[in-house]
């Protein structure tokens, strides 16, 4: 197994990363010999992952740190970096490797703070490993202040220091930082291949499996998630309810209501186990005494963790509140299909009795309008309107299509 495997459908970009870290490795075993470095090198020190949600970009960042610690001793035959067995490989896909370091945040954005803390690490030397190695998975969350901290880093790299840098597009990144990287652009999975890696990597029935990556349209994530929570197919059944809910004005609000609800009682879900460790883990390096009663100095402390609690608990909120908005548009997606006669595979036929109801009683026309309401919702939802007040009015768009 090498660490390519769980790039799905990505030959073009698994092609030009192993032939950088060929690259890479040729050119740490010269430096090391104190030979010249050999001419044309593929590998540069900062790398941008583009492309839609679910394309793996995060997947290929961590395949390519692996590949450049690879520490095989088949590499000094002309084997290729990247065996998945070694020491350098596993303990990169794993986490837990002294010399890649990665960035995700639950968080609603990625802070200065946090930027020149990545930043003073990138100028260390590798302490193990071959290559000192950065993978930020959520640049695309920098603030302007953090990206800007950055651009300095990318600027004047350490010598054996790589930035990964993973975003949606190249227009979430600030055009100082993507000019200074090598871009690479990540395409949707085909269904049939998400498919497989679920039924391979993961055990999961066929039958599950190609439902799973047909109905989150081969987003792999997602994909895993429904295929193997049934808390997650229950939720997506719900939503995909909602369209038949919006005939009056009460249904409509009721919808809109349920909706926002749900998304709160999972963030609630997901972000009590996590605070209470957080808080009591804080509250024992901070030296809590019995009570629970605090040292002195310490009330600035806990109120920050208390924030970052709150952010992340919004942060969760929107998310799951942004999935359900996007089985809401494939769902539409489908109708449109129906109606327009289309042959291309519908991605909610467990459903298809909703759809056929819904795509005879309107129109093509009526559908798009449709399309763009939830779009409007996911867009409200970004500039932080509140989430009743904007799910409100895309289910009153809903139902006036």
């Amino acid at each position: 197994m090498s660490v390519w495997d769980d790039l799905v459908g990505q030959d073009r970009v698994q092609d030009q990363l192993g032939a950088a870290a060929q690259d890479a490795d040729a050119l740490v075993t010269a430096v090391s010999a104190g030979e010249r470095v050999p001419p044309g090198s593929r590998m540069t020190h900062a790398w941008l992952f583009t492309g839609p949600p679910g394309s793996g970009r995060s997947t290929a960042a961590r395949a390519f740190a692996a590949a450049l610690q690879c520490t095989s001793p088949d590499r000094a035959l002309g084997g290729a970096p990247g065996c998945g067995f070694c020491d350098g490989c596993h303990t990169s896909l794993v986490g837990t490797h002294a010399d890649v370091e990665v960035v995700r945040t639950d968080l609603l954005s990625i802070g200065v703070k946090e930027t020149r803390e990545l930043v003073r690490r990138a100028q260390l030397s590798p302490a193990v490993g071959r290559w000192q190695v950065i993978i930020l998975e959520d640049a695309d969350r920098l603030t302007e202040g953090a990206g800007n901290v950055l651009l300095k880093a990318v600027e004047e790299p350490a010598p054996r220091t790589v930035w990964l840098l993973c975003a949606p597009s190249l227009e979430d990144v600030l055009p100082t930082i993507r000019s200074r990287c090598r871009h690479l652009t990540l395409c949707t999975p085909p269904v049939d291949a998400v498919a497989d890696v679920l039924i391979r990597r993961d055990g999961i029935d066929p039958e599950r499996a190609a439902s799973a990556a047909r109905a989150t349209q081969g987003h792999i994530g997602r994909a895993r998630r429904l295929a193997t929570d049934e808390k997650a197919r229950a939720r997506r059944a719900a939503v995909l309810k909602l369209p038949l809910r919006v005939d009056d004005i009460g249904g409509c609000l009721k919808a809109a209501q349920e909706l926002v609800d749900t998304a709160a009682d999972d963030a609630k879900q997901v972000s009590e186990e996590v605070d209470v460790k957080e808080t009591e883990d804080m509250k024992a390096a901070l030296g809590a005494v019995a009570g629970g009663r605090m040292p002195r100095g310490t009330a600035g402390v806990m109120k920050e963790l208390e924030d970052k609690q709150k952010r992340r608990k919004t942060r969760t909120q929107r998310d799951s509140l942004d999935l359900a908005l996007t089985d809401l548009t494939g769902f539409y997606r489908d109708v449109l299909a129906l109606q327009l006669g289309s042959q291309i595979a519908l991605s909610n036929v467990d459903v298809r009795d909703a759809l056929d109801r819904i795509a005879r009683s309107s129109t093509p026309e009526r559908t798009l309008r449709r399309i763009e309401a939830v779009i409007a919702c996911r867009r409200a939802l970004d500039r932080n309107v509140a989430p009743l007040l904007a799910v409100e009015a895309m289910t009153m768009a809903l139902r006036a299509g």
